[in-house]
């Protein structure tokens, strides 16, 4: 797991009066909105005697209070009041928690989880449909009980789709012409890889999907990644019919990942541009409708690569790469692998195992290291530890 990058936290409908526990790298969060109804996310350990402020209260001055003792932070995570030391005394310099960048996108929540300055930052997926008037959005959460690399990975592998997917594949019924060999670059960045590839598709039986595509033939679609857990997926049903995802995924642990799944579709709804003030209950009531059965197909397609997922092993990717036979439809996974490799040689990656024995002694809580502590050294709680900087495979190959 890596941090130094912006992770989804929550759906921002979701996000109310009262204040959240998330968790995401294996640590804990308190997300809440301050008096202006702008989002926070905190470090969730209280440094006075270890209570969870998510299980506290928002105040009106924008402040989650911890349901202990009544220490208040405000969304720099600065403590701002003491009630054991009175009104007049102003806290101590370290009563404070680590506080992480927010942006609201997408209708989702998003915190950089790390401490990089602004300017050096990796960048939240961009998603050039949102927000037109030709494309419509929907957004889903789900829980996978595996790790986030291997559902990333999946995302990558056009290869599964003909056995995984009845809508996109044959079931290997064509074994003698099915290849999948061609990955086109598409859309590399500084961050990550990905291809677009053609292959022959059934036709969508689903009267709902064929809408996108009424016959069966040659398809086109692919995948790409931002980051170690951003990821789109194209699906270019015809040369003007698609539907865009993007996935945004936030590792809860080493066992269990939630996704954030945004689609865009550019057919089957009514563009508010043409909505007449008689026809527009009617046209929201059906576009409601269909971004309900659209979340459902959706759902469907993840859920048959969950039952397959929920049983790969091993459950984390493989340290050495001889111990999985590769195939050239698998050129952007082991790209993807290279990346995770320069973002560990940045010191970007979490040192898992340490951290893990830290907590088996349960008397040490970590923090993920913010912005502010490149600012000052007063803090109570220690970063979370880190697996050293080393040259990655593919900086050596470079050099």
């Amino acid at each position: 797991m890596y941090m130094n990058f912006w992770y989804p936290v929550v759906r921002a409908e979701d996000l109310g009066v009262k204040p959240q526990k998330v968790r995401i790298l294996a640590h804990d969060f308190v997300v809440f909105r301050d008096e202006q109804g702008k989002p926070a996310v905190l470090s969730d350990t209280c440094i006075h005697r270890g209570a969870s402020l998510s299980a506290g209260k928002c105040k009106e001055d924008g402040t989650v209070q911890c349901p202990y003792h009544g220490w208040r932070f405000n969304s720099q995570g600065v403590c701002t009041r003491i009630p054991s030391i009175g009104k007049t005394t102003k806290p101590p310099p370290r009563a404070r928690v680590d506080s992480y960048p927010v942006e609201e996108k997408y209708g989702i929540v998003f915190a950089f989880l790390g401490d990089l300055p602004a300017d050096q930052r990796p960048p939240i997926m961009p998603v050039p449909e949102h927000g037109t008037d030709e494309w419509r959005s929907t957004l889903v959460t789900f829980d996978v009980n595996y790790h986030y690399e291997r559902s990333i990975e999946n995302g990558l592998d056009p290869a599964h789709n003909e056995y995984v997917h009845t809508t996109h594949g044959y079931q290997g019924e064509r074994e003698d012409t099915y290849l999948m060999t061609e990955l086109r670059p598409h859309q590399n960045n500084p961050w990550g890889y990905g291809f677009l590839s053609t292959f022959d598709a059934p036709p969508l039986k689903n009267p709902i999907m064929r809408q996108f595509r009424k016959k069966g033939g040659k398809m086109e679609a692919g995948s790409g990644t931002y980051g170690p857990n951003h990821m789109w997926t194209y699906i270019n049903f015809s040369p003007k019919t698609a539907m865009h995802q993007y996935m945004f995924e936030a590792p809860i642990d080493e066992h269990k990942t939630r996704v954030f799944l945004l689609n865009q579709r550019n057919i089957g709804f009514f563009k508010a541009s043409k909505m007449g003030l008689i026809g527009k209950p009617i046209k929201t009531r059906l576009n409601a409708w269909l971004d309900k059965k659209i979340n459902e197909r959706n759902m469907f397609i993840a859920n048959q690569d969950i039952v397959v997922m929920n049983n790969v092993a091993p459950r984390l990717t493989p340290p050495s790469r001889s111990k999985e036979l590769m195939m050239p439809a698998d050129k952007v996974i082991l790209q993807y692998r290279d990346k995770l490799d320069e973002f560990e040689a940045r010191g970007w990656r979490l040192d898992m195992e340490a951290l893990r024995k830290a907590r088996e002694q349960g008397d040490v809580v970590f923090a993920i290291p913010s912005p502010a502590r490149r600012e000052t050294n007063a803090w109570v709680l220690d970063e979370t530890p880190r697996m050293a900087a080393k040259a990655s495979t593919t900086l050596q190959a470079a050099g």
